[in-house]
């Protein structure tokens, strides 16, 4: 009779890491797709006030933001008013250059339909708003959106 001997030891075989690779891909894709990335970095206090008649903005790709509230870091900023175009604090005199970059950011077909955005803190002094307004008045932008939030409703 023939003897069967064992071969190697009990040792579990090297685990497959071929698929690995496919796994972390498909993952990175995943939240590359499901991710929406952040455009401004908001250096200002807002508190954006409460309206009662409130529409929301169809193509949020075609609007282009501008913040007026006091900055956060006030020991380096200071305490007054401050008007951010995208990551930084810039001066009324600004906007006509920012309105002119976000057009010519935008696909030539687009460029009529593009909304600045004011989002104001609530206790921003209302000439500070008229004069970013005059401003993109004199540029040529002339779809301007208050940013608000919904009111509760009012119970009587």
């Amino acid at each position: 009779m023939a003897r069967f001997k064992k071969k190697g030891s009990n040792e579990l075989p090297a685990m497959n890491s071929g698929s690995m690779s496919d796994i972390v891909f498909i993952l990175l894709f995943f939240f590359m797709v499901i991710s929406n990335m952040r455009e401004a970095t908001v250096l200002v206090r807002l508190t954006v006030p409460q309206a009662s008649e409130i529409q929301k903005l169809e193509k949020k790709s075609l609007a282009s933001n501008i913040y007026i509230g006091t900055p956060m870091e006030s020991n380096k900023y200071g305490l007054g008013t401050r008007i951010q175009l995208n990551d930084q604090f810039s001066e009324v005199s600004d906007i006509a250059a920012f309105v002119e970059s976000e057009r010519a950011a935008r696909n030539e077909a687009d460029r009529a339909y593009i909304t600045t955005t004011l989002k104001c803190d609530k206790d921003v002094r209302m000439g500070d708003v008229t004069d970013v307004k005059q401003e993109l008045r004199k540029s040529g932008a002339l779809r301007i959106m208050y940013s608000a939030s919904r009111r509760a409703k009012d119970t009587y």
